[in-house]
């Protein structure tokens, strides 16, 4: 496609894409929920809660690395720590597509204003 072919970064198409990603991304963070919470109750709804002892999350289900390894082993645990993990980067995504619409219609301090949001959101859930 020549540059006259290809549709123009209108706010509108932008908000359209924005819309879509979002709405994307929590259908698919709530469909990996629902299937690791079915796997759950599946495998453990008939075992009774010991509400008297706390048990957190295992080790291997608190890094990005051990809930993707869960969840491929069809762990089910591992497979709702997935969605919420997805859940999670959806917005991050909406800011980096943000960040590529501005730098596309050249608006260079919304852009800047959007890369520092963005390095934040990814050094706030790197560390």
């Amino acid at each position: 496609m020549t540059e006259t072919q290809r549709p123009r970064w209108t706010d509108k198409r932008v908000e359209q894409v924005v819309g879509n990603l979002l709405r994307a991304g929590v259908g698919l963070a709530a469909t990996v929920v629902l299937i690791g919470g079915l796997l759950y109750l599946i495998r453990h709804g008939g075992t009774s809660p010991h509400y008297g002892v706390f048990e957190g999350e295992p080790a291997s289900l608190q890094s990005l690395e051990g809930i993707v390894r869960a969840a491929l082993r069809g762990q089910s645990r591992g497979i709702i720590q997935l969605g919420l993990v997805l859940l999670i980067l959806t917005p991050i995504a909406r800011v980096a597509f943000s960040l590529f619409a501005f730098a596309r219609t050249h608006d260079w301090v919304y852009a800047s204003v959007t890369a520092i949001v963005l390095a934040l959101l990814v050094y706030s859930l790197l560390l």
